[in-house]
C-alpha cells in the first residue's frame, strides 16, 4: 500500500507524534513517498523511515492515498498537487480548525486502523474554474473553497458588475466578493455573513464583503451556473485570490468562474461527517453558560 505524504513546517512539539505516526504507518504495511521539502524539513525533526520522494510535478503513480500533514492550508495544497488524478486524500491536522483536515492528531491511530482495514468513504467535493482573457493562473485554476475578487489598494472599495449565465444580477460596491463552493463555505465566506452548505450540494455561495449597501446579501445559485465579474477601481488593477493563491488583474477584465470538470476525493472515515465537523469545530450544541 502505497501512501504520499505531504506537509509543511510544524511546530516542535508536533515532532513526537508524527514520528510515531509514520513509525506506524510502516509498521502496518505502508510504503510511504514524502514530498521532497517536506522530507527537507524532517531530516532535522525526526529519524525518517524506508521511503521514497516526490515532487510537485508527481503523477502519483501506484498512490493509494495522499496524507495530508497540516491545517486546512495544507489541504488546499495537497489537493493543488492532486488536481485531476483523483487520488483521495486524508487530512490530519496539526492546525487549528480543521473542516479538511478534520482528523485530530490525538485520533490517529484508530485513523490508521481503519485505513487500513478500508473501513472509511470517499466523499467527493467540487471545486470552481476561473477563466479570463489572456492571463494564465498556472498549472492549477481552480479553487476548493473560494474565489474572491477584491481591490489592490488596501481600504478601498471595488465596483463589481456581476451576471449569471448572461442574466444581470448586480452591481457590487464592496471590498469585495467571494465565490465560494459548498466545501468554502465554512471558510471565508462564512467570516463575511454567508450560509453555511453541505458539502453534497450542487451550489455556489455568492458572498459580498463589506457591500456599502446594506441590503446586498448572500445568493446561493445552481453550480451550474457560468458567473461573469467585471472589476473596476481607481487605480486600475484588482486582486484575485484562488483558495491560498494570489494574483493581480487589469481591472475592467472578464472574469468567468464556473464548475471544474473534476471533483476533490477526501477520505471519509468511519463516524466522521459533516455535521459532527461543524458541531465538533463551532462547538454546537456546548452549554457555555455558568451556574
Amino acid at each position: 500500500m502505497l501512501v504520499y505524504i505531504y506537509g509543511i513546517k510544524f511546530e516542535p512539539d508536533y515532532a513526537p507524534v508524527i514520528q510515531t505516526l509514520l513509525d506506524r504507518m510502516v509498521r502496518r504495511g505502508m510504503s510511504l513517498c514524502i514530498f521532497s521539502s517536506f522530507k527537507r524539513f524532517l531530516d532535522g525533526q525526526l529519524i525518517l523511515p524506508v521511503h521514497t520522494t516526490f515532487e510537485e510535478d508527481s503523477n502519483f503513480e501506484g498512490a493509494f492515498a495522499l496524507f495530508s500533514i497540516g491545517g486546512d492550508g495544507t489541504f488546499l495544497d495537497a489537493a493543488t498537487l492532486v488536481g485531476s488524478k483523483k487520488v483521495p486524500i486524508l487530512g490530519i491536522n496539526t492546525g487549528r480548525l480543521g473542516f479538511l483536515s478534520h482528523v485530530d492528531i490525538q485520533e490517529m491511530d484508530n485513523a490508521l486502523e481503519q485505513f487500513v482495514n478500508s473501513e472509511y468513504s470517499i466523499e467527493k467535493r467540487s471545486l470552481i474554474q476561473i477563466q479570463a482573457e489572456g492571463v494564465d493562473f498556472d498549472s492549477f485554476p481552480y479553487a476548493v473553497n473560494e474565489i474572491t475578487v477584491s481591490n489592490t489598494a488596501r481600504n478601498e472599495m471595488v465596483n463589481l458588475h456581476a451576471s449569471i449565465n448572461d442574466v444581470f444580477l448586480s452591481n457590487y460596491w464592496a471590498d469585495g466578493l467571494i465565490v465560494a463552493t459548498p466545501t468554502g463555505s465554512t471558510a471565508y465566506s462564512l467570516s463575511c455573513g454567508g450560509p453555511i452548505v453541505t458539502p453534497n450540494c450542487q451550489n455556489f455561495i455568492v458572498t459580498p464583503i463589506s457591500a456599502h449597501n446594506l441590503t446586498a446579501r448572500p445568493l446561493i445559485v445552481g453550480d451550474t451556473s457560468t458567473i461573469k465579474l467585471k472589476a473596476d477601481t481607481r487605480n486600475g488593477s484588482i486582486l484575485i485570490s484562488i483558495d491560498s493563491k494570489s494574483y493581480t488583474l487589469d481591472a475592467g477584465c472578464e472574469i468567468l468562474l464556473s464548475k471544474a470538470p473534476f471533483e476533490l476525493h477526501m477520505i471519509l472515515l468511519e463516524g466522521q461527517n459533516f455535521f459532527r465537523t461543524i458541531r465538533k469545530k463551532m462547538g454546537w450544541g456546548i452549554d457555555i453558560r455558568k451556574d
